[in-house]
């Protein structure tokens, strides 16, 4: 396979989330055809310096592919703004990219499948972005690949055709939806979506990932998804910057590589009802919850400790 994406890990504090990822993308077939370029963050405090020089040690140690950059910023970014700057400044050169961030695990296969996905797609306006997670789906019968509406952030891939339209500013896109669009954003308000953007404008999270959801969504674009997810989030320990301790959304990698992808540019019906069922049912029981709740609680307390 010719002319390859680059690959942009995003990596801050955690040396040992960020050596598995790395171990994990050394295994996939196309890494040592492979450009990687590592975005290390700038230390938030003077406490995440021995951590920061920690992980930058490591990226530049790193090996198994075409070539490796280590890009080092001075000043702390935070996550959606070194994500937003890297991300544009790798498709402004190669016209399409594959990011990571520094706690994913991934299926062999994985680069093949963006490689392929992008390749295939190169030319159809319709596809703006391509996912490598997909929730544990309890529908066995979907086809390998499937559009859909939801764009995942854990493992993707994008064109710079698509990247364009990622729209930044949330009152922008949120003077844009109507009550019919905001049902739909959140699929049927099984998942919080839309409260998502709502905390984005109050200042209570910074995500880029809810904000480049909502500028495929209000352009009617489609995602590329596995039915059977080619990575595996190992960030929900209560280290990652915009994750829990819990593991409702953990599966297991996929061990076959992607063969069949979807020819008509439109939603999956089958896929999306699979999807809807997992977000309504996802938290459990109330028994369940409480449990989780409860182990949370005393994870968090440890750790202030």
């Amino acid at each position: 396979m010719q002319n390859l994406a680059p690959i942009a890990l995003f990596v801050y504090n955690r040396p040992e989330h960020t050596r598995r990822t790395l171990a994990y993308l050394q295994k996939n077939l196309l890494a040592d055809e492979s450009r990687l370029f590592i975005f290390s963050d700038g230390p938030k405090t003077e406490a995440d310096k021995d951590k920061v020089d920690e992980v930058r040690a490591l990226a530049n140690e790193v090996t198994g592919f075409k070539s490796v950059k280590v890009i080092t910023r001075k000043e702390n970014l935070g996550l959606a703004n070194s994500i937003i700057i890297g991300v544009s400044q790798l498709v402004s050169e190669f016209g399409k990219i594959i990011v990571f961030e520094d706690d994913m695990i991934s299926s062999p296969y994985t680069l093949e499948y963006f490689n392929e996905g992008l390749t295939k797609y190169h030319d159809d306006d319709a596809v703006m972005h391509i996912g490598a997670y997909m929730y544990d789906l309890d529908d066995k019968t979907l086809p390998d690949a499937f559009f859909h509406r939801i764009a995942t952030s854990w493992g993707w891939a994008t064109w710079a055709r698509a990247w364009r339209d990622f729209e930044p500013d949330i009152d922008k896109l949120m003077a844009q939806f109507n009550v019919e669009q905001k049902y739909d954003f959140s699929i049927g308000y099984t998942m919080n979506f839309w409260k998502q953007m709502e905390e984005f404008k109050a200042g209570r999270n910074n995500s880029w990932a809810i904000r480049w959801y909502a500028s495929i969504f209000l352009k009617g674009g489609l995602t590329l998804n596995p039915s059977r997810s080619l990575v595996h989030n190992i960030g929900h320990d209560g280290t990652g910057v915009h994750s829990n301790i819990e593991n409702m959304y953990g599966v297991n990698i996929s061990k076959n590589p992607i063969k069949d992808f979807p020819v008509d540019l439109k939603e999956n019906e089958q896929a999306h009802n699979a999807i809807k069922r997992f977000l309504k049912n996802r938290k459990g029981t109330l028994l369940q919850r409480g449990m989780r709740f409860f182990k949370q609680w005393r994870v968090k307390s440890a750790v202030k400790k």
